[in-house]
């Protein structure tokens, strides 16, 4: 997915980085899982809803998912190399759990909350939220509405999954320094400059977040390749998985309290329909492939892909498994809602009877 813009002069910045600051700082206090990415996503999303304006200057958010990008890279190795053979089952599996998702969804929310078909299948949508956004602001739908749903969903899903891991015995440390010996200053700028060339061709292709995949690619080629060695110091690491948490808690910029009430329990329940979806479907993957559950369910959670991606690393997801997955995601929704959109246009607009159609 790609974040859409926020405010980002540098008073709207600096202020949202001091909350997201104050929350990791909070978080590590209550010894929360992951507290630096956990902390500032619940201190910006409550910043937000009680009126300031939070942002993150674009330039500064891409420079943070070149560094996560390289940091997710560096956990290849031949055993992930190997798995990519045996990904095609997942693929499929995950097409019939977004379908199912999309059907349920829709269902639920037209029956239960008031939506009209449309709007209903955007808001349930497991990911894609640029799509999503351009197509209800297009087709003028309720945005607002929709938009609410979606960001419940994304920051729903970045403060559950860490837990879920938890509770199938995955061990989740409070800190995301990566162990081992620190890569040197030279490959790491080498590898920096390659992430960007590579993330701005990948954008000329359309591809989603470009300049995280970008990092990925470069960095696990390279130590794939020999060619560099090591992970990414803490004074690095730490402070971009600081950005991203606030970077997510900036979806509720501008959403007024009520506003959240009005959307929060639709949003929780296809939030909990879409995680459901995604068990069901990680159960036979996790079998057949013999990967962890818990690392198959943050695989097929219907998060943001930047912060699925960011947290498959923590949890020690195979890093290829997680990255592709999403990717696929995105790739299926980009032709399954369109269908399904349409399906939909046809049923609320019958073809007029063959006497009043014109010649």
């Amino acid at each position: 997915m790609r974040w859409p813009d926020t405010p980002s002069s540098l008073l709207v910045t600096l202020s949202t980085l001091v909350v997201g600051g104050l929350g990791a700082a909070a978080a590590w206090a209550m010894t929360a899982p992951i507290f630096i990415l956990l902390g500032p996503a619940v201190a910006v999303s409550l910043a937000g809803l009680g009126g300031m304006r939070s942002g993150v200057d674009p330039r500064l958010r891409d420079s943070c998912f070149v560094v996560l990008g390289i940091a997710v890279g560096a956990g290849f190795d031949q055993d992930a190399l190997g798995a990519m053979l045996r990904w095609p089952l997942a693929f499929l599996l995950m097409g019939c759990v977004l379908w199912l998702v999309l059907v349920l969804s829709r269902a639920i929310l037209t029956r239960f909350f008031g939506f009209d078909g449309r709007s209903a299948l955007l808001a349930g949508a497991p990911g894609h939220l640029s799509f999503v956004i351009a197509f209800a602001a297009d087709s003028r739908l309720d945005v607002a509405r929709v938009s609410i749903v979606q960001s419940v969903r994304l920051l729903a899903l970045t403060l559950v999954v860490p837990y879920i891991a938890i509770l199938l015995g995955v061990e989740v440390s409070s800190t995301i320094a990566p162990q081992g010996a620190r890569i040197g200053l030279v490959p790491l700028a080498v590898l920096a400059c390659a992430a960007v060339l590579l993330g701005r061709v990948l954008a000329r292709l359309s591809v989603p977040a470009p300049l995280l995949l970008g990092g990925m690619v470069a960095s696990a080629t390279a130590h794939l390749s020999g060619l560099a060695t090591g992970v990414l110091p803490n004074w690095l690491i730490q402070p971009a998985y600081l950005v991203l948490g606030a970077l997510i808690g900036t979806r509720f910029s501008g959403v007024t309290p009520a506003q959240l009430l009005r959307g929060l329990g639709a949003g929780l329940t296809v939030t909990a329909v879409a995680a459901g979806a995604a068990v069901l479907g990680a159960l036979p993957v996790a079998l057949a492939l013999g990967i962890p559950l818990a690392h198959v369910m943050v695989a097929f959670a219907p998060g943001g892909l930047e912060t699925m991606i960011a947290l498959g690393v923590v949890l020690g997801v195979v890093p290829g498994f997680v990255a592709a997955s999403h990717i696929a995601r995105l790739l299926i929704l980009t032709v399954l809602l369109p269908a399904m959109l349409g399906r939909d246009t046809r049923r609320a607009d019958p073809a007029p009877p063959q006497h009043e159609r014109g010649n």
